[in-house]
């Protein structure tokens, strides 16, 4: 059965205020004059200023959230890459930030690395991932100087070869390796089993011919191994058996391939809370099991410990972020359910429609008063499932509310698209009472820019 990415609460009102949901907010949100607020901005101000749909991403969070991870990684051992997967949220504002608290950051295409070189990202702290990386984007990663590249197949670890060879360098790279893990999250992002698209398996001794592949060819860097499991992990000892597999297999690569595994890259993953039932575990309490369990398990092969490295994306970004709307209409449909219609939907956020993932809602201009209806947020496009929050409780709502959907920081501007020609909602980044466009509202010029008539 397909596991849902949040909990969903019983569809009756729960009589909540805005108090009530600052779990699922970002750390600065707060509640005054019966408004939201984030980073010191009165949302509702907001939303008049720079109009719906927009995201609003909490800059304080995001830089809380990646100095957590540095914390409690380098707490358990000093020697750890803190790398944040760009594909969750990306904008030159956010990849700078990034830089300037010291991480590394993920990209999994050439438009991504075009982001990072862009902002001046230093290259060597550059991670590369994809299972199908285009000749074209390789040779920009090779000219760029990224500092690793996850390898995914054969054909990619020859084309590495040849191309490193003809530039007359070296590349580092990671052999990414599925470690046949089940966890315990949605199947559309469950990313670790052996039936995956991504890496190489152990069956058939795939995982060891790539290693001594790597090895063998010039060019090539065999620095170590990249796994991932999947997103929105709650279950830590996901986690702690696919390390188990993973460092008995280095074991096996130091007896037959007769070199070391220098780094262990041990992908994200961590879930977040969506919704108020969510129980996520905490930075601290990953870091510990990642890094201890490396630690402890390289002790049990008599191996050094690698540098290590994590992965986050989602947990950085998610509960930094809201999405911002303007209630258009309200249908009532009696004896099944209230339909609000909002000013996006489906372009904007499309998690709900895709597997069913859960938010918490409430009216930022009504924060401080208790949700005492269940209402499923609508969005403006073209198809009945075209659903932002389904059967949630919420404040009641009148035209011309602004309706505030929480947790909307990872994977909902990254995902959106312009369905129906709608155009794509803007990013704001709050801090310190102010706030500032980090990616501005796009136009029907910005539609037909690319059209040839």
């Amino acid at each position: 059965m397909a596991k849902p990415t949040g909990s969903r609460p019983s569809a009756v009102p729960d009589m909540r205020t805005g108090h009530d949901l600052m779990s699922v907010l970002p750390l600065t949100a707060q509640i005054k004059d019966d408004r939201l607020w984030i980073g010191g901005v009165d949302t509702v101000e907001l939303a008049a200023e720079a109009g719906t749909a927009v995201y609003v991403m909490d800059e304080a969070t995001i830089r809380e959230q990646l100095q957590e991870y540095v914390k409690w990684t380098t707490y358990h051992w000093k020697d750890v890459d803190v790398v944040y997967a760009g594909k969750a949220f990306m904008s030159l504002a956010m990849v700078k930030l990034v830089a300037e608290e010291g991480c590394c950051l993920d990209v999994s295409s050439g438009g991504e690395l075009a982001y990072a070189r862009s902002a001046g990202f230093p290259m060597e702290r550059v991670y590369v991932h994809g299972n199908n990386k285009t000749p074209e984007e390789l040779a920009e990663c090779l000219d760029a100087g990224v500092g690793r590249i996850v390898v995914d197949s054969f054909e990619e670890m020859d084309r590495v070869s040849a191309m490193a060879v003809e530039r007359g360098v070296v590349q580092r790279v990671l052999i990414r390796v599925t470690p046949g893990i089940t966890a315990d999250t949605h199947d559309y992002i469950m990313t670790g089993a052996e039936d995956s698209k991504f890496g190489f398996g152990f069956n058939q001794g795939l995982a060891m011919h790539a290693v001594k592949r790597a090895v063998e060819l010039p060019g090539i860097d065999f620095e170590g191994l990249h796994m991932h499991i999947g997103s929105q992990i709650f279950a830590l000892q996901s986690f702690a058996k696919a390390i188990e597999v993973m460092v008995a297999f280095m074991r096996e690569i130091k007896s037959e391939a007769g070199v070391p595994v220098r780094l262990l890259d041990t992908g994200g993953g961590l879930g977040i809370k969506y919704g108020l039932p969510d129980e996520p575990s905490t930075i601290k309490e990953y870091g510990k099991v990642v890094v201890d369990d490396i630690k402890e398990e390289c002790e049990k092969h008599g191996l050094p410990v690698p540098r290590m490295a994590v992965e986050p994306g989602r947990s950085v970004v998610a509960n930094a972020g809201v999405t911002l709307y303007t209630v258009g209409s309200i249908k009532e449909i009696p004896g099944i359910r209230t339909y609000v219609a909002v000013d996006g939907g489906m372009s904007d956020n499309i998690r709900t429609s895709l597997y069913g993932a859960h938010y918490e809602a409430l009216i930022a201009n009504k924060a401080d008063r208790p949700r005492e209806m269940t209402a499923t947020v609508a969005g403006k496009h073209c198809e009945s499932g075209d659903i932002v929050v389904s059967d949630g409780p919420l404040q009641c709502p009148e035209v011309g509310d602004i309706l505030c959907v929480c947790a909307t920081g990872a994977y909902c501007q990254s995902l959106s698209n312009n369905y129906n020609k709608q155009v794509r909602p803007g990013v704001v980044f709050v801090a310190d009472g102010k706030w500032r466009w980090v990616v501005r509202r796009e136009s029907y010029e910005d539609l037909l820019r690319n059209e040839c008539g």
